[in-house]
């Protein structure tokens, strides 16, 4: 109940009253409010509490995992890295992970890079946003026929997808 409250304060900018909850909730070995207090610590723009908060919440959880995706949040581009690449050794299967390293090698430019990123995540998991990203990817390098094989992917899972629908439009008026 706790750590309830302590996200109903954060959702209504208490943050002083939600810290306090989280705290208590801590008190009585609820492992997950760590996740809560980090947040709060981020939100008062202090993101090393925070990400020593979720430290700490992986020194304690099960599924560590998910602890270390979210304390990927509160750190570096550097350490952000780090932690993906132990959710992917942890947790091969969660999709997040493979979309942020796609979406630094897009940044860094190695745009076929970032199409091999997202090809293996969609080669376990179709994934919406998966397929809407390497699409726009492809339409980005020019490859039309890449573009719209994975809008017509993604379509046939959301077929009223309005930003996929527009995407697959605009590269369809491309094709030679």
């Amino acid at each position: 109940a706790l750590n309830n409250l302590g996200s109903i304060y954060v959702d209504c900018g208490k943050l002083d009253l939600a810290a306090d909850c989280y705290v208590s909730a801590l008190k009585i070995r609820h492992t997950r409010a760590h996740q809560g207090l980090a947040r709060v610590h981020y939100l008062k723009n202090d993101r090393n509490a925070a990400y020593e908060e979720m430290t700490k919440l992986i020194e304690k959880a099960r599924n560590k995992a998910s602890a270390y995706e979210k304390r990927s949040e509160y750190c570096d581009r550097d350490m952000t890295k780090t932690d993906l690449q132990m959710v992917t050794q942890l947790d091969p299967l969660r999709v997040y992970p493979y979309r942020y390293r796609a979406a630094v090698l897009m940044d860094n430019q190695q745009e076929e890079e970032a199409i091999a990123e997202l090809s293996r995540a969609i080669a376990f998991k179709a994934d919406l946003h998966l397929l809407h990203l390497r699409a726009a990817f492809h339409e980005c390098v020019g490859d039309v026929a890449g573009a719209l094989r994975d809008c017509r992917a993604a379509l046939s899972v959301d077929p009223n997808h309005q930003e996929i629908m527009e995407l697959h439009s605009r590269v369809h008026s491309q094709e030679p």
